[in-house]
C-alpha cells in the first residue's frame, strides 16, 4: 500500500505530474489544504480514498452527520463543506486500503478560530480517541497503524510560539495506541527537510507539502 500524503502546502508540480497509472492507492491529508485540491489528487490519482483530519485553517466541519444521502446539522439538510467524497477522521478510527487510522486535527489555541484546542480539550479528545481504538481493537485484534494529527506532539518537531506548539496528550496517545506512524502538518519546514522522529516504535513525519509513503505488509496490522 503506498499512499500520497499532503499537508498545509500546495504542490503546484501536482497539478500536472498525477494520473490513474500512479502507483498510489489512498491520500492522507494531515490539514490546512484547500478542500478543492484534496478533491483533485483524489479525482487525478483514479478516484483513491482521502483520509484527512482539519487544520486550524480549515473551516468547522463538526456537528456533520448522514443520513438518507443528506447532509445534515443539528438535525437540518446542510451542505457538507469538506472535499467531496473525503472521510473526515477527525476523533474517530477508521478502516481504509487496510490501513487502521485515527485522527485527531486542529491545533493548540492562539485565536477564536475553529479547530483549535487547549491543551485539556484536545487530551478530552485524545483520550475519547484512544477508547475507540481501544475497543476496535478488542473487537477484531487489530492496531491502529497510522496515527493522522494536524499538528505534532509537545517537544517532537514543533516549535515555541504558541500556535505551533505540539500537544502533550499526544506523548500517552502514542504510547497507548503503538501506532507504526504519527503523520501531522502544521509545522512548515521553510525549504528545509525535517529529520523523522521516532516515539519508542512510531515513525513520527512531518508531512508539510507531499510525501509518498509505503507501509510494508508487517505495518499493516491485521
Amino acid at each position: 500500500m503506498r499512499a500520497l500524503v499532503v499537508a498545509d502546502e500546495v504542490d503546484e508540480a501536482l497539478w500536472a505530474g498525477l494520473g490513474p497509472g500512479c502507483d498510489v492507492g489512498l491520500v492522507l491529508a494531515a490539514g490546512d489544504l484547500p478542500f478543492d485540491y484534496l478533491e483533485f489528487l483524489t479525482d487525478a490519482l483514479g478516484g483513491v480514498p482521502c483520509v484527512f483530519v482539519p487544520g486550524n485553517h480549515d473551516p468547522d466541519l463538526s456537528g456533520f452527520t448522514r443520513h438518507g444521502g443528506l447532509s445534515l446539522r443539528a438535525g437540518f439538510p446542510q451542505h457538507w463543506p469538506g472535499p467531496a467524497g473525503g472521510i473526515d477522521a477527525d476523533g474517530r478510527v477508521v478502516d481504509v486500503c487496510g490501513l487502521r487510522i485515527a485522527g485527531l486535527g486542529g491545533s493548540l489555541r492562539y485565536s477564536d478560530g475553529p479547530n483549535q484546542w487547549t491543551q485539556a480539550q484536545q487530551a478530552r479528545r485524545a483520550r475519547r480517541l484512544m477508547r475507540l481504538a481501544a475497543r476496535r481493537r478488542r473487537r477484531d485484534g487489530r492496531g491502529v497503524d497510522v496515527l493522522l494529527t494536524h499538528a505534532p506532539p509537545r517537544g517532537v518537531g514543533d516549535r515555541e510560539d504558541q500556535p505551533h506548539r505540539g500537544f502533550d496528550c499526544l506523548h500517552a496517545t502514542v504510547e497507548r495506541m503503538r501506532p507504526d506512524w504519527l503523520l501531522h502538518g502544521h509545522i512548515h519546514p521553510y525549504g528545509e527537510r525535517p529529520r523523522e522522529h521516532r516515539m519508542g516504535g512510531t515513525r513520527v513525519r512531518n508531512v508539510v507539502g507531499r510525501h509518498v509513503i509505503e507501509f510494508t505488509p508487517h505495518e499493516v496490522r491485521t
